[in-house]
């Protein structure tokens, strides 16, 4: 019989502990500012939220779903392990993540802009990157960018390039992959030490 882990026992890979912390909304807008290098007034945090628009399709579970002051629409999924068709999972979670963004009438430039971030314990592309972040860009010419909103990052515990980040995101990438003991060490950010 398989053991009951007690609180004292989880890190913040553990589903359960990232959802309690993630849901406290200093620790998301921290995060979230920490990641995409900008200043959030403040963000309303829901935690495990479902969309299923219909039986007859596939529903999501979002991990964290926070939206700003600027109503723009941010999902954080804590993943452990390499699964097949992030790229796919990403776009599909965008596209549910805006679905009743416009009312019939509206102008698609009142649409939202959507960020999917990834927290990877494992490295999603192999190139050894802490961060991985994409948009969309023509790819004849890098220069010209698509803008359409849409942004998907995927931060790897098992990034080598230290001098390309900032320091406090590969802090903090580094308490996500400790263990039990490692993880109650002193990581010098005070964003770790809120979590």
């Amino acid at each position: 019989m398989k053991k009951r882990k007690t609180l004292q026992d989880l890190t913040i890979k553990d589903n359960f502990l990232f959802g309690a912390v993630m849901s406290v909304e200093k620790n998301c807008k921290g995060f979230l500012e920490m990641v995409l290098g900008f200043s959030i007034a403040h963000v309303v945090v829901s935690r495990e939220k479902s969309i299923v628009y219909h039986p007859e399709y596939k529903g999501v579970r979002l991990d964290i779903y926070a939206e700003d002051e600027n109503h723009t629409h941010y999902n954080v999924e804590m993943q452990m392990r390499k699964k097949k068709a992030l790229g796919k999972r990403s776009r599909y979670y965008h596209s549910q993540m805006v679905m009743e963004a416009l009312a019939s009438g509206e102008e698609y430039e009142t649409l939202p802009d959507t960020f999917v971030i990834f927290v990877c314990d494992f490295d999603p592309f192999g190139e050894r990157l802490y961060c991985y972040t994409f948009g969309n860009e023509c790819k004849e010419n890098k220069k010209v960018k698509l803008d359409d909103g849409s942004y998907t990052i995927f931060l790897s515990t098992k990034g080598e390039n230290e001098e390309k980040v900032p320091p406090e995101l590969v802090r903090f990438l580094k308490f996500v992959t400790a263990d039990l003991e490692e993880s109650e060490g002193d990581f010098q950010d005070g964003l770790v030490k809120q979590f």
